[in-house]
């Protein structure tokens, strides 16, 4: 089958999207006749020798979008530039007599995007989508320091509803991924041929099991992520407050940000200042060594749009305690972790502090928990298996390429 696969940063060496987006066409590239497009970041080792057994093509990345990597992560400025680049050789390409039967727009992850693939008749898929989630009413008054362009998604549901660029995207997409079901929520004001969910993140291999503390009463809780209000951090350290009566619980932080200062002030009033430990951002290494450390991995993260962390946790057979929302409410389920419901501030907190409760007087249900979840993952997470389902779906979509309602733009020769 052959595949052309396009992300604007695709990177081996790099983190957040550009790494998701190698490990699967490092994966898919072995699998199918895989052609790349994708930026080249100078600096940066070729990526044609990152992917040996793909065909890549590449343009530089304009030096005016790296000037800021926050909104370079965040806008993706620079994705005009890419599409023309995709639009104009896809064109060349299909004149030239080249054949492809699917085209797969893997990134960006965020659901803004018109793609240039809707102006050819190849049959493509687009995601896995994820973002655009709110932050729940009653948790607005405390999640006021986000970045002002980060506030450009509110505009993303006017955007679905009018943009006409972005609903022939969807619209013409014969598979649309979702990193979670509710995306297709997200996008429900755009008719969809067809979708999937497909989590964008995964992992090489599980960590072995550890024998973990049996005594009733005793929980070491690991909280791991960037300490912005939507992590849940403070909730988890509110929790704490409701549990005087089980001293044996303790809360381990791990992750750098503007809540740390406030969690500790929480904690201070709240008088549990001795059961929790701030240790900052700290090295790859150290975070692994605390979830083989740790009893229970409480990650309540209420705007979380997929929630990769949590498969960091489960690999290491960690029961999970998280928000029943977003991504999580996904990728746990009832046999690896609890999911709290996401209210107000205070319920949310006495909803972790039950099951937090639940799990240091049940020693059994954490072990049971953590070996469900170091079993899930395992049978989902790993990248072979989720590049053997991405392949099966290929294959479908070729199959039935795109709904009979709607037509194509033109044929795969194109005029330049």
């Amino acid at each position: 089958m052959k595949v052309l696969l396009i992300a604007p940063n695709i990177d081996a060496t790099d983190v957040g999207e550009a790494f998701v987006a190698y490990k699967w066409a490092a994966a898919l590239s072995t699998r199918v006749d895989l052609t790349v497009l994708a930026f080249q970041r100078p600096g940066r080792p070729d990526l044609a020798s990152q992917l040996p057994s793909a065909n890549v093509v590449t343009w530089p990345e304009p030096a005016w979008a790296r000037k800021n990597e926050r909104i370079n992560a965040m806008l993706k400025p620079a994705w005009p530039v890419f599409a023309h680049h995709v639009r104009r050789w896809l064109r060349s390409s299909l004149n030239d007599g080249a054949h492809f039967d699917l085209a797969h727009q893997l990134m960006p992850q965020a659901a803004r995007y018109a793609s240039p693939l809707r102006h050819f008749s190849i049959p493509y898929i687009i995601g896995p989508l994820g973002g655009a989630l709110d932050t729940p009413a009653h948790f607005q008054p405390e999640a006021t320091s986000a970045p002002f362009f980060t506030r450009l998604r509110q505009l993303d549901k006017f955007r679905f509803k009018h943009d006409p660029f972005l609903r022939e995207t969807y619209k013409r997409a014969a598979c649309v991924l979702g990193v979670a079901p509710y995306v297709q929520d997200v996008l429900r004001d755009v008719p969809l041929h067809r979708f999937e969910p497909v989590l964008e993140l995964g992992i090489d291999d599980v960590a072995p099991m550890r024998q973990r503390s049996a005594t009733a009463g005793q929980l070491r809780v690991v909280h791991v992520g960037r300490a912005v209000r939507t992590k849940g951090l403070r909730d988890t350290v509110r929790a704490l407050a409701h549990l005087k009566d089980v001293p044996g619980i303790t809360l381990t932080s791990a992750g750098a940000g503007e809540e740390i200062d406030l969690c500790k002030a929480e904690a201070s009033r709240l008088g549990i200042e001795d059961r929790v430990t701030f240790l900052g951002r700290i090295p790859r290494e150290e975070v692994e060594a605390l979830y083989a450390a740790h009893d229970v991995f409480c990650f309540p993260s209420f705007r979380e749009p997929a929630g990769g962390v949590l498969y960091e946790a489960m690999r290491h057979g960690l029961p999970i305690i998280t928000a029943d929302r977003g991504g999580p409410s996904w990728i746990v389920d009832d046999t690896s972790g609890i999911r709290i419901s996401v209210t107000d501030p205070e319920t949310f907190a006495r909803g972790i502090a039950e099951s937090l409760r639940r799990l240091a007087l049940n020693p059994a249900i954490r072990a049971t928990l953590g070996a469900g979840a170091h079993g899930k993952v395992l049978r989902e997470g790993l990248w072979d298996h989720k590049a053997d389902r991405l392949v099966a779906l290929y294959r479908s979509v070729v199959h039935d390429p795109i709904a009979p309602h709607l037509p194509l733009l033109g044929s795969q020769t194109v005029p330049l």
